[in-house]
């Protein structure tokens, strides 16, 4: 058996006019995050670490920002993409722990939505994955509300 970990991040600015989307949940906000997908900074965390801990490059390597067939595209697609190239190379996702950093809205009451998106994305049960919420006290670009990140932790095995 073999384990390994992969780490993602990713940072995307507050937006007026679009969406708020994380986990694939759309949550009720008067802003959303600017990017050239639905900018889903938790996925592309997420999709980072699959890819990361299977050695498989990252997110901009498989989904440029510069090819128009990817605008707008909801970030899921990426994660859905990113358990495949896993799967293909012989590893099946153990864990996923992540944390997302946006000083407003407060997002507890969508816990457990979005974690059961990511758990569906992932193909894995739900007390699989660990979401966590923090504001950054009104420090940065995050504090200041000027942007939003997300960190995340996966865990592969091959057999």
């Amino acid at each position: 058996m073999e384990l390994r970990t992969g780490l993602g991040w990713d940072s995307h600015r507050i937006a007026t006019g679009r969406p708020l989307i994380l986990g694939g949940v759309q949550i009720e906000s008067e802003f959303g995050l600017d990017g050239h997908s639905d900018a889903d900074v938790l996925a592309h965390a997420v999709t980072d670490a699959v890819l990361g801990a299977t050695a498989q490059g990252d997110i901009g390597m498989h989904f440029p920002d510069t090819d128009p067939q990817w605008k707008d595209t909801g970030s899921l697609q990426f994660l859905h993409h990113a358990v495949q190239v896993a799967r293909v190379a012989g590893y099946r996702i153990v864990n996923v722990d992540a944390n997302v950093l946006l000083e407003s809205p407060k997002l507890k009451d969508y816990r457990l939505r979005i974690r059961e998106s990511l758990a569906a994305a992932l193909g894995l049960e739900l007390d699989r994955v660990s979401v966590k919420f923090k504001t950054a006290e009104k420090v940065g670009p995050v504090g200041e509300g000027r942007s939003a990140e997300a960190q995340a932790i996966v865990t592969v095995r091959r057999d």
